[in-house]
């Protein structure tokens, strides 16, 4: 059984689902979210259907359109400076925050995120890689342990990964793996002013990386997308 015949599906749910498959990229931007096509492949009402897709048109992962239906969205390029700009002035100081906050605990859970990601990256599944690589900056709030800004990081991640589906031009786009292992060193030795510094560099990197003439095609089957 797939995971579409061995779940109980709920608006929260879907949501999480959909979004989590934007994350890796398995649903690009400009993908066209049928109502009749998710209620199927999920076996939901579409009233289900309706209130995931609600849900994440509020953190502007799709868009809502008048008489043509539910898109993920198409960041601009004037998109993409605002988010990478909002996190280069969110995410160093949460980073030096969770510095001070760092628990052995915490430290364990960073290391198993990135040997995650390098599994991914080593097995060619560059959507998950991407996936754990923003999980690894939401896991930075977290810890710094400020839930509003947690918020904010969390849904500029998101955003993030749209941007990075349509304008990545090389692998960096990933989140460079020795950027992670600079930060968790500095981490381990609760060195926050370094931390706040690196954070700085790799976002600028990631900005680096960006190509911002390149789009990438929907996919063709919403229910192949999907599958896990």
């Amino acid at each position: 059984m797939n995971k579409f015949e061995t779940k109980h599906w709920t608006s929260d749910t879907v949501a999480a689902d959909l979004e989590h498959a934007i994350h890796e990229h398995r649903l690009p931007p400009g993908t066209k979210l049928g109502e009749d096509e998710l209620a199927e492949a999920y076996g939901i009402s579409r009233t289900i259907v309706r209130a995931a897709l609600l849900a994440l048109s509020h953190r502007r992962l799709i868009e809502l359109k008048r008489n043509r239906g539910a898109f993920v969205a198409q960041p601009t390029v004037r998109d993409a400076r605002e988010v990478f700009e909002a996190r280069a002035l969110l995410e160093p100081r949460t980073a030096h925050s969770a510095a001070e906050r760092m628990t052995d605990e915490d430290l364990a859970l960073l290391r198993s995120n990135i040997a995650s990601e390098h599994e991914a990256l080593d097995a060619g599944e560059n959507g998950r890689a991407l996936f754990l690589s923003g999980q690894f900056h939401v896991e930075i709030a977290r810890i710094a342990d400020q839930t509003t800004v947690q918020g904010f990081i969390s849904e500029l991640i998101s955003r993030s990964s749209l941007i990075i589906a349509l304008y990545w031009r090389r692998r960096a786009a990933l989140c460079e793996t020795q950027a992670h292992h600079a930060l968790l060193d500095a981490f381990a030795n609760r060195d926050g002013d370094l931390a706040e510094q690196l954070m700085k560099s790799h976002l600028l990197d990631l900005v680096a990386s960006l190509d911002l003439r390149n789009v990438t095609q929907p996919p063709t089957s919403l229910r192949e997308a999907l599958k896990r």
